[in-house]
């Protein structure tokens, strides 16, 4: 399985980021296709106002995000793809359980589209629900500059959502800006492969400061899907009731009223919202250290008589997840089929070969915790990375060792010269600085393995761009860097920013290894070997294992062979299923999920933060076709 297609040549830097003589970049269109209809999608650059700064993107059409596909469920469309983008690409079908070559996996199911090339796709809509679509060739690259876009899948059962009076499909995502423009990113490998490239201006819809209308009295339907590269969100509309009908594949087993929904990269969420009062509400992302003002809706004064608002309070069930949920006792007792770990080999950047000098050690989220020898950090559990230390950084009088200084001189006691020797290594974690040590290690904080000092660059300069501050306002030259000691984003499993900016944007595919392992065979991705047949039902289990050298949580996210529910998180039964296609695996949790196998083919499944997979986080697995089953 190869990712990494190259267009030829591209011997630059970075990828192109001058806008200038690009079209500007337009809203996206609502596509509504009849079963049959062909839609011609192109890919190319565009010119992106952010702000006061125009950057340049990529867009499917000319829009960011791309145009949103309404469609029948059971219906079939045929996709034709050009390609005028910066290099090749496939677009996947995310969620969508369809034929297997029509996929979009660069080769295993399709050969790459060339810059100025062409592909056809024939997609099939199975189920209802919201899907998406975007590249899987360099998406750490393609997808951050704005390749993504919402599917709509209108069920064949009438009263199957529950009402709304209106409808708004929207994405979540970030970019990072630096001095204007998008940060750069290198043609021949991935960066920020440790952590994933967090962004410092918020989009929503391709917008930094969107703003939507509705009218009081009514009951507005959220379609959310998150497309950043890495950073997960937790939505929220601060004094509007809110009620989750549906997720990534479908609706809730039973309609909730919550305060909140946590949404990893490319999951996604349905949710209603009853808009009782005019004014203004806010779609926020709130972490445990910040708020960030995502979206403005606002509501007109003239009250409107809604049945949806007279139906809001009532919390329906699905009959088809009800019967899925009788069967569920058997299936959490029952030992798992594969157990699958998720883990990271971490390289020190700083590392020196054998004999090129004393060598210390740091943990990369805790700088302050140093060693002279390799380990892993006390407080984080984290790899200490060595880097070779000063030749001579102190010096000391032979006659007196008690006698030390960071300067040349004599010796006050004896007059003797001081004579130069190597200081003492330090260790140190990127993300707590405050945690140091004398030996390698783990951050017994975080999980992750102790750099040596040499190996922790000093932060940059604040990056520009339009940030929020945690009131919600626009905070421009926010600092992502982000926040170190009581404001790392461990909480709950998640790292909701990075902390270790610089460490994390030196980390490469040659640097990082983000691994699955098959617990079960023994076999290291991308080696494994699963096989299964279509009406299969499997459980796998995803243990996000913290002897790791960068504890993080995963995104795991299988392709269209099928779908699956959630059995069990830490050991507690999933309370409200839903079919999806991908999981957040916090970090240190087991996460159980049932496997419902249903198309034959090659098919993916990897972690779908975009630099975690782009640095080895995937494997391939087949489906045979039942017996005697039709071709």
């Amino acid at each position: 399985m190869h990712h990494h297609t190259q267009p030829d040549p591209l011997a630059t830097e970075s990828f192109p980021t001058d806008p200038s003589g690009l079209p500007e970049a337009g809203r996206p269109q609502l596509l509504e296709l009849a079963p049959g209809d062909t839609l011609e999608l192109q890919v190319g650059p565009v010119a992106k106002r952010l702000g006061d700064t125009t950057v340049r993107m990529l867009g499917y059409n000319g829009s960011i995000p791309g145009p949103t596909l309404k469609v029948q469920q059971g219906s079939e469309i045929i996709v034709h793809v050009i390609n005028n983008g910066d290099l090749d690409t496939t677009v996947p079908w995310h969620g969508l359980r369809l034929e297997n070559k029509y996929d979009g996996v660069p080769h295993e199911t399709q050969a790459p589209i060339p810059v100025g090339g062409e592909f056809t796709y024939r997609i099939q809509f199975p189920d209802p629900g919201l899907y998406w679509y975007h590249p899987h060739i360099r998406e750490d690259y393609t997808q951050e500059l704005g390749l993504y876009a919402n599917i709509l899948v209108v069920p064949t059962e009438p009263e199957y959502w529950p009402p709304a009076d209106r409808d708004f499909l929207l994405t979540v995502d970030d970019l990072l800006l630096e001095d204007g423009k998008v940060a750069p990113f290198s043609p021949v490998e991935t960066s920020y492969a440790a952590m994933g490239r967090f962004g410092n201006v918020f989009l929503t819809s391709g917008e930094p400061d969107l703003h939507l209308s509705a009218r009081a009295g009514e009951v507005v339907r959220l379609w959310l899907t998150n497309t950043a590269n890495t950073r997960v969100f937790n939505l929220t509309v601060p004094g509007a009731w809110m009620k989750q009908v549906g997720g990534d594949s479908g609706r809730v087993e039973r309609e909730e009223f919550i305060e909140s929904v946590v949404l990893a990269p490319s999951e996604r969420a349905v949710v209603d919202v009853l808009v009782d009062q005019p004014g203004e509400l806010h779609l926020e992302h709130h972490t445990p250290d910040r708020t960030y003002r995502l979206a403005t809706l606002t509501v007109a004064e003239d009250r409107v008589a809604s049945p949806a608002a007279g139906e809001f309070k009532v919390l329906r069930r699905a009959p088809e997840l009800a019967a899925e949920r009788e069967q569920l006792d058997a299936w959490l007792a029952a030992p798992p089929d594969k157990v699958l770990a998720l883990v990271a080999q971490m390289d020190d950047p700083a590392a020196m070969p054998a004999g090129a000098g004393p060598v210390t050690y740091a943990c990369p989220m805790h700088p302050e915790v140093t060693s002279t020898e390799p380990g892993r950090c006390p407080e984080c559990g984290m790899k200490l990375l060595a880097t070779q230390a000063p030749a001579a950084t102190a010096y000391a009088c032979p006659m007196h060792p008690e006698v030390v200084s960071d300067q040349p001189g004599r010796c006050p006691k004896c007059g003797m010269k001081l004579l130069a020797t190597a200081a003492p290594s330090s260790y140190v974690c990127p993300m707590h600085p405050e945690v140091t040590s004398d030996q390698p290690g783990r951050c017994p904080k975080c999980g992750m393995k102790l750099l040596t000092t040499q190996s922790i660059p000093k932060p940059a300069a604040a990056a520009g761009g339009a940030a929020m501050d945690d009131d919600g306002g626009h905070a421009g030259g926010h600092d992502h860097a982000g926040h170190h000691g009581e404001g790392h984003g461990t909480a709950e499993g998640i790292e909701w920013e990075d902390d270790m900016v610089e460490v994390n944007r030196l980390t490469t595919t040659a640097t990082m290894h983000w691994k699955f392992l098959d617990r079960t065979s023994g076999a290291d991705s991308p080696a494994i070997d699963w096989h299964f047949t279509v009406g299969d039902r499997v459980k796998l289990r995803l243990v996000n294992e913290m002897d790791s050298d960068h504890p993080m949580h995963h995104p795991f996210h299988l392709h269209g062979a099928g779908r699956f529910l959630v059995l069990s998180r830490g050991g507690v039964p999933e309370p409200n299923l839903v079919w999806k296609d991908t999981v957040l695996v916090r970090t240190g949790q087991v996460v159980d999920i049932l496997f419902d196998v249903s198309n034959p083919g090659l098919w993916m499944a990897h972690c779908h933060i975009a630099e975690h997979m782009q640095s080895g986080m995937m494997f391939s697995f087949n489906v045979a076709r039942a017996e005697g089953a039709a071709r």
